[in-house]
């Protein structure tokens, strides 16, 4: 005879009553971060934040229950566990294992009294502190505590977590071109020079100082390019600088660009060195990139979600290679221009990627810039399929990618970094709307609700670019360009007009009638 599985903290007595999913109660979430990310989490219905280490809830509120917990029993610090409301005259009878919590006090009828959450039957017991041992179902954690804290989690049915624990595999600039140049070469191996030349999209790059002989070698082979030198870890700009001679990076070779955290060791800091661009495409004279999310669900099998919103970022000075010196002309990144002499705040150095699509098909054709965005795609895969066999897949992760990508004078783009943790600090309101809705609707993908049918091709501003294979479009999904053109079949709408809150209303509608039925 077989029997239900126990899940320790909670009540398995019905399998119904299984926290394993959600969908009839009020969902816990924890947020290491104060920016849009919590704004998005504390306006949304049914969700209530977990006060915790981490969490942002002032101290005063801290222990206290929320008016609409419908949860059984579950895991609490100190062998707590918070009264069911599965029936208050049968609540006695349940036994709650002792190592994850403390029983029901059941009470006289002369003395029964309303407790902090409304029930009849039970004892006003203190408020129970609560951290991020477990109680919570969502958790927007930063990198840094994920690594701390991953290996030594057991992780519940439930529970969704930003990150997979080896991430950096794509996000560290000297991993991702080495997991890059592999797969390449197998693709190669196995399918030939022409099938192998679709990961011609990154800039010829080596790992300092682990590859610096080969580099030296390349360097003298093109004398005269200019090259760009960046941290391996870090991001915003930080370390990053251009240079045309050797001896330029003297500095570096000796350690000086970023003090040593182990002085024991006469290592300088990993860089990758990389060809600059020299020919990137500019508009209004200045250079720009452009920032594309991508949420990834699972690597296996390979589940892809590509946003359709997005924005493209502008340097402050018009664009020049006479000063390589100057980080204004030829970085893009946020942190940096904003720190311009002449930059104004109100202005800022963003257009939605709406805008840009439209500015280049009236200026190069809707052909031309339909093969670009064909070319994002293929950027967007592969490099993600260049992770997918090292990646630690677990199902409670999911990973929201900020790509970066320069679009050079013939329109080619290139992939220039992936970040892990893209900036969700808005720079303006339309920056804040935007990463609202990109946020909303990426828990609308997760579906902790359990409101969805699964068989979604786009919710809200994002599309499911891939499957464990492409997604081809439906027919009622269009999307058109400026000019009335119609867009080619893959499920990609990078760009294109996007009414998301009437998209979200008819698959919530369509899921709930497919349901009943």
């Amino acid at each position: 005879m077989s029997k239900v599985a126990r899940i320790p903290g909670y009540q398995s007595k019905n399998p119904k009553q299984n926290r394993g999913i959600i969908g009839d109660r009020e969902i816990r979430y924890k947020c290491s971060l104060q920016n849009v990310i919590l704004d998005v989490l504390r306006g949304r219905p049914g969700w209530t934040e977990v006060p915790g280490q981490n969490s942002q809830v002032p101290a005063a509120q801290q222990g206290t229950r929320p008016s609409n917990q419908q949860t059984s029993g579950q895991t609490q610090t100190g062998n707590q566990s918070r009264p069911s409301n599965t029936g208050s005259s049968q609540s006695s009878n349940i036994i709650i294992p002792s190592r994850f919590s403390r029983p029901i006090q059941p009470v006289a009828p002369q003395a029964t009294q309303v407790n902090t959450q409304g029930r009849l039957g039970f004892q006003s017991l203190p408020p129970i502190p609560r951290n991020s041992d477990g109680d919570w179902d969502f958790y927007w954690c930063d990198r840094e505590w994920l690594h701390q804290n991953y290996d030594t989690m057991f992780l519940h049915e439930h529970q969704k977590i930003l990150h997979f624990r080896n991430h950096y595999e794509l996000t560290r600039k000297n991993l991702m071109v080495k997991n890059l140049k592999r797969l390449r070469k197998q693709t190669e191996r196995e399918q030939g020079k022409t099938e192998a030349q679709s990961f011609d999209f990154y800039p010829t790059t080596y790992e300092l100082p682990s590859e610096y002989h080969i580099f030296v070698e390349e360097f003298k082979k093109n004398l005269g390019i200019i090259w760009i030198m960046k941290p391996a870890a870090k991001s915003q700009g930080k370390g990053i600088f251009l240079f045309r001679r050797l001896k330029d990076i003297t500095d570096w070779k000796k350690g000086e660009y970023q003090p040593l955290s182990d002085q024991t060791r006469d290592v300088p800091e990993t860089y990758v060195v990389q060809r600059y661009i020299e020919n990137p495409l500019l508009i209004g004279g200045r250079k720009f990139d452009v920032r594309v999310y991508v949420l990834v669900c699972s690597y296996n099998p390979l589940k892809v979600w590509l946003y359709r919103g997005g924005f493209a970022r502008f340097s402050n000075t018009r664009f020049s290679l006479d000063s390589i010196e100057d980080t204004y002309v030829h970085l893009t990144n946020v942190a940096v221009q904003k720190n311009a002499p002449d930059y104004d705040p109100e202005k800022g150095c963003k257009w939605s990627t709406q805008q840009l699509r439209k500015y280049l098909a009236a200026k190069h054709g809707v052909d031309k810039v339909q093969k670009m965005f064909k070319s994002i795609d293929n950027i967007i895969i592969k490099s993600l399929q260049s992770v997918q066999k090292i990646i630690i897949n677990d199902k409670h992760c999911f990973e929201m990618y900020g790509y970066d990508v320069l679009l050079d004078s013939d329109l080619k783009p290139w992939l220039i970094e992936i970040n892990a943790s893209p900036s969700l600090t808005a720079s303006g309101k339309e920056d804040y709307d935007l990463k609202f809705g990109l946020l909303s609707d990426l828990l609308n993908v997760l579906d902790l609700e359990n409101r969805l049918t699964g068989k979604e091709k786009r919710i809200g501003g994002w599309d499911l670019l891939w499957d464990d294979g492409p997604i081809v479009a439906d027919d009622n999904m269009d999307c058109t360009p400026a000019n009335g053109s119609a867009v080619s079949t893959p499920n990609s709408y990078l760009g294109c007009f996007n009414d998301r809150k009437k998209q979200l209303r008819e698959i919530y509608l369509t899921a709930q009638s497919v349901k009943k039925s």
